[in-house]
Parts: C-alpha cells; structure tokens; sequence
C-alpha cells in the first residue's frame, strides 16, 4: 500500500514538473510574441527564396546561408519583441489581449526581459554576419526602428505611431533579400513596399476593434484620436496604395500579377463595403482576417510561381 502511495506520489511530481516547464515555455513565447516572430520570418524566407531564384543559386547548395538568416532574422525579432515587452509592462494590463503576459502577471523578472531582448538581438546580429554586412546592418535597422522608434517615441505620442512602426515590419524581405545578393533588386524593394504599405490597414482595423483599450492606456492610435470615420478613410487609402505594387513584380509571371490584382482588388471592395456596413465593429474584424489572409497567400504564391 505505502509503495502504491509513493508511486502516486511520484506520479503527482513528475506531472507537475511536466506542466511547469510547459508553463515556462508559454511565457517564454508570450515574451518573443512567437506570432509576430513567424509572420515576419515568413516575408524573411520568401526574400530569401527570391534571391536565390532569380541569382541561380541552388537552394540545397545555400542551406547555410538559409539557416543563419532564417535563424539570425528570428533572434533579433524575438528579442526586439522581448524588450516591447518590457517597455510596455506599465500599461498591458490595460488590454485584454496583453494583461496575462509574463511582464504584467509578475512571473518574470522585468529587468531579466531586457537582458533576454538584448540577447537575443546579440545572437542573432552574430548569426546574421555569416550571410552579409548589408542583411546584418538592414537586421539592426529593423530593430532600431522597432525598439526606439516605435516603441519607446512614436507609441506612445503620435498619431502616426503606425506608420512608422511599418518599417521594421517591412524589413524583413529585405533581411532574407540581402543574405543572398547586397545588390539589392527592384523585386526586393517592392517587397519592402508591399510590407510597409500592408501594415497600416492591418493595425488600424485591429485598432477600430480595440479602441476602448487604447483609448485606456492613453495610446494614441488613429480610431482613438481622429474616430472611426477618418480610420477607414485612411484603411481605403492605404488599400488603394497597394495596387500599382505588384506592377514590380512581373518576373514572378502573369498568374501571380493576376492573383496579387485579385486580391487587391478584393480587399478595396471590403474596404468600400464598409461604407455601407452600419457595424463598423463588425467590418473592423473582416478587414483584419483579410489582411492575414492576404499576406500569407501573397507570400507563399510567390514562392509557388518559382517551383512551377
């Protein structure tokens, strides 16, 4: 009997040490927001994939070169989300979406998310120097813009805090881009275009559906400061201005120029749609769902049309 008990016992251990190492890896990627990390390493491969395509070069023969800007371009987005993170610790608890991160319940020591951030960022600047100095210093371009630009200036003053943030997020096709060729193409500036002008619409229908959160936490974004009506003005804009882009990608061939059209064009009657839709709350989330779907369809086409 004692024996079954010690047995129990042990069981009860082993399950709850399973669950606090689980528990651990949660906040671990709570902390690098893994979400943000994979969406940006898509956009890093497909540059990446592109330079590679349209240099000749054989993607098994630069598998190197893959993993160290694969590697290096997640790092240092990880870290500079690490240090969001930090930054941002006196005012998460405000969101819905952000008050159970590791920052704002205390299960992590603040100062120890700072030197996990700038780790990381270290880690991968040293990963990123095995491919080019031009992928290494548009990397640490990207994070600048993320952590003092955006985060620790612009989020919390300007109106046009979106904006700007739009070019970190717009580095990373240029990171995977540069790895391969530092002479970089045409093709590799329209992705860099494409990302900066995808964001805008993306974050302010995210804004439209948070407003009364930022609004609390005295974030400045455009539904908060100009109203829902100027918003989707500047949502139709910025739709708009996606257009011409994919005009500079004809090397990826017609059926991607006409699936890219399609869907900007898809995305402009949504946009319109809103006009006439009376919940803006509800046209907020389509917008929002769209614009994931977009660019991961864009993204994985363009490296479909190579492999045809």
């Amino acid at each position: 009997m004692s024996n079954s008990k010690a047995a129990i016992g042990n069981g009860a251990t082993s399950l709850d040490s399973v669950s606090e190492k689980t528990s651990v890896w949660k906040d671990f990627m709570a902390l690098i927001k893994i979400g943000i990390v994979n969406s940006n390493l898509i956009t890093v491969f497909t540059g990446l994939w592109l330079a590679l395509h349209f240099s000749g070069l054989s993607f098994l023969n630069n598998l190197d070169i893959v993993f160290f800007t694969v590697a290096g371009s997640a790092l240092i987005v990880a870290g500079s989300c690490a240090i969001n993170n930090y930054v941002d610790r006196d005012i998460d608890h405000l969101m819905e979406r952000t008050k159970s991160r590791p920052t704002v319940t205390g299960k992590v020591v603040p100062v120890k998310v700072l030197g996990l951030g700038i780790l990381l960022i270290g880690l991968g600047t040293l990963f990123l120097l095995f491919t080019t100095i031009t992928a290494t210093v548009i990397g640490l371009l990207g994070v600048f813009s993320y952590v003092f630009l955006y985060t620790l200036w612009s989020k919390r003053q300007l109106v046009s805090n979106t904006i700007i943030g739009s070019i970190s997020g717009a580095v990373p096709p240029l990171i995977g881009w540069a790895a391969v060729d530092a002479n970089l193409d045409v093709m590799a500036w329209a992705l860099f275009v494409l990302m900066f002008v995808w964001q805008p619409p993306h974050f302010y229908a995210l804004a439209m559906r948070r407003v009364k959160e930022y609004k609390a936490a005295n974030i400045p974004m455009l539904p908060v400061v100009k109203g829902f009506k100027t918003t989707k003005i500047h949502i139709v804009l910025w739709v708009t201005a996606l257009l011409p882009i994919p005009f500079f990608l004809t090397k990826l061939g017609i059926p991607f120029l006409i699936l890219a059209t399609v869907l900007n064009l898809g995305w402009l009657a949504l946009g319109i749609y809103g006009y006439k839709i009376k919940d803006d709350i509800k046209w907020a989330k389509l917008m929002f769902v769209y614009s994931l779907q977009y660019l991961t369809i864009i993204f994985v086409a363009m490296v479909i049309v190579t492999l045809i």
